[in-house]
């Protein structure tokens, strides 16, 4: 199974509010198909009764055909398949589904949609970017341009920046360079930490270790997976916290009484 996206761990967490899960519910708000189907089994048992019964119904529109497709994916969240075995939904062999396409059209857009077409980015994207609503600033997150992720991961919305980091179409190099950004939040800092497939990328360990904004404990942390010019490069960056310097050099003093 695939890791969840922070975008999936926060509705599990309980840390969004009515409006958005019951966007959520209607079909209109997923990275993919196969996190789709996992966050409406999530919503079935919301809190709120309305947005379970919207889930429920949203779940029993979806075309069974397609379902069943997805159901045949390596990659599926924990317990959806027994799910849908429950209903007599069984997986069959797996078919090419695009990786931002949703498995039924939302029954309502939200009022006001500025849709980010094609994933391109409008002219003036921060500009029009500002002035949309929170639900439009989370659809652009998980489906719009490299250019409109730049400027929605520094978002002041936590869950925002957290849908860029969920998108699909997010690759390593932008995710490098979010880590070198010293004007996201911690809280983008720390999902990628958090991210065991991107941290075996050396470059994204680099950024997190040497950015004045990661909380200092993961800072401290990444020193142990730096190589000795990295090392020797923090230990004399005056942009790094002064205790991540000092670790460095004790590392670098230890190396060389080694040998």
């Amino acid at each position: 199974m695939s890791e969840p996206t922070p975008f999936f761990e926060a509705f599990k967490r309980g840390d969004v509010d009515r409006d958005v899960r019951m966007l959520a519910a209607h079909g209109d708000l997923a990275p993919t198909a196969t996190e789709q189907l996992a966050l409406l089994i999530l919503l079935t048992q919301d809190s709120d009764p309305e947005v379970g019964a919207v889930a429920t119904a949203t779940l029993d529109r979806l075309p069974l055909e397609i379902v069943s497709s997805v159901l045949g994916q390596p990659d599926l969240p924990d317990g959806v398949r027994e799910f849908f075995a429950a209903r007599g939904v069984t997986p069959a062999s797996p078919r090419t589904v695009r990786p931002d396409q949703p498995l039924a059209a939302p029954a309502a857009a939200a009022a006001g949609d500025l849709p980010v077409a094609d994933g391109k980015a409008p002219i003036g994207a921060a500009a029009q970017l500002a002035a949309m609503t929170f639900p439009q600033r989370l659809k652009a997150a998980m489906k719009g341009s490299r250019e409109v992720r730049a400027v929605l991961i520094r978002d002041s919305n936590k869950l925002v920046a957290s849908s860029v980091l969920s998108s699909p179409k997010l690759n390593d190099a932008e995710v490098a360079s979010f880590a070198r950004m010293a004007n996201v939040s911690e809280d983008v800092l720390r999902i990628i930490g958090r991210n065991r497939a991107w941290m075996k990328n050396y470059t994204i360990v680099i950024g997190l270790t040497k950015n004045p904004k990661t909380p200092l404990a993961m800072s401290l942390n990444l020193l142990n997976r730096l190589h000795g010019r990295d090392l020797q490069g923090v230990s004399i960056d005056r942009n790094v916290p002064e205790p991540l310097r000092v670790a460095a050099r004790k590392k670098l003093l230890a190396a060389v009484t080694r040998t």
